[in-house]
């Protein structure tokens, strides 16, 4: 871990242990690939001595993308479901995230720095006014590399695998129905997510790369 790695990490955990300020609403964004897979049944020839058999295998429909985001410290979720994955999706949902948030001076969205995640997108996909409004409401606060952990929509990520998408579902439309209804029902519950994590505990978890920095550190461990 460099330096600029944990300065980054302690900016995101300073920001999920702020008081919640409806002005300026923390929120977490990612995208996530899922695939369309149905079921098939195939039969296992009988041999001598073994029974005839059932293997249950499977046939990929392609492939599309979740764009998701919530705000931990009120449990309000957004999500799209698309075929691609593209800067136009990253786009649009921003587009409808700003309009959750009318009241809002500045929306804060902590989210990784991949190539379609960025305020030049916005003039890509729509005329220079729109998108200098959409500019200007938004502040990005990127996770260091390889520590998408930091971001919880990553857990909302996992809950959603193991409640809704753990089995085989073969087609965007059936795919976006157990999807919008799992998240409008954890929207309605207003579910929250109570982060642990602080920068004093990353300090001291996380000591022999803050000591490898710079050696004052130790006095953390």
């Amino acid at each position: 871990m460099t330096s600029n790695f944990l300065a980054q990490m302690e900016l995101i955990l300073r920001l999920y242990l702020l008081p919640y300020d409806a002005k300026r609403p923390v929120v977490c964004f990612d995208e996530r690939p899922c695939f369309l897979i149905g079921n098939s049944v195939e039969g296992i020839e009988m041999k001598k001595g073994s029974p005839a058999k059932e293997n249950y295998a499977y046939t990929k429909h392609g492939s599309c993308s979740l764009l998701a985001m919530i705000e931990p410290k009120t449990g309000k979720r957004l999500v799209h479901v698309r075929r691609k994955r593209r800067k136009i999706e990253f786009a649009t949902f921003m587009q409808t995230l700003s309009e959750l948030y009318p009241e809002a001076e500045k929306i804060i969205v902590v989210l990784d720095n991949l190539n379609t995640h960025s305020k030049s997108t916005f003039y890509e996909q729509f005329d220079a006014q729109i998108a200098a409004a959409l500019a200007d409401r938004f502040e990005f606060v990127f996770t260091p590399k390889s520590a998408s952990w930091l971001n919880m929509i990553e857990i909302e990520f996992s809950a959603l695998s193991r409640q809704c998408l753990n089995r085989r579902i073969s087609s965007i439309n059936e795919l976006g129905k157990e999807v919008f209804a799992y998240f409008k029902d954890r929207n309605d519950k207003a579910i929250k997510i109570e982060w642990q994590f602080s920068r004093q505990k990353a300090r001291q978890v996380m000591n022999r790369h803050y000591e490898k920095v710079n050696s004052t550190n130790l006095k953390y461990k």
